[in-house]
């Protein structure tokens, strides 16, 4: 699952609102829905994002938050480290070969230390 496809689908719980139905009003199969909410679809085109904030009705912050989560939310990334310190490169490769192994709580201290150490927000 990725973040926005997490974030699609509790907006939708919360809002008591079916994958069918959601579904219906985007003018999306509910297939391509559920593959989106369980990360085997990367992340929507603008104009589906954007048809899905409208959907929800969120306010300012959410859609903005919305956004930022699609932009991380691209289950098929690839990385370029050519160019940058091997460490890259090793920290890459064990990453790509141990990410299945990870709990939930390691890969959330890894991400906020890579934020943190980034200097960037979240």
């Amino acid at each position: 699952m990725t973040p926005l496809g997490a974030r699609i689908r509790a907006l939708r719980e919360e809002r008591g609102v079916s994958l069918k139905d959601m579904a219906a009003a985007l003018n999306v199969s509910s297939a391509y829905l559920s593959a989106l909410e369980h990360g085997r679809r990367g992340k929507p085109t603008g104009f589906l994002l954007h048809r899905m904030i409208t959907y929800f009705n969120v306010i300012w912050d959410e859609a903005e938050e919305l956004q930022r989560l699609a932009e991380m939310s691209d289950p098929k990334i690839t990385i370029d480290t050519a160019g940058l310190a091997p460490e890259a490169t090793e920290l890459t490769n064990r990453l790509a070969a141990d990410i299945g192994k990870l709990d939930v709580e390691d890969l959330k201290f890894l991400r906020n230390e890579l934020i943190k150490r980034s200097g960037r927000s979240r």
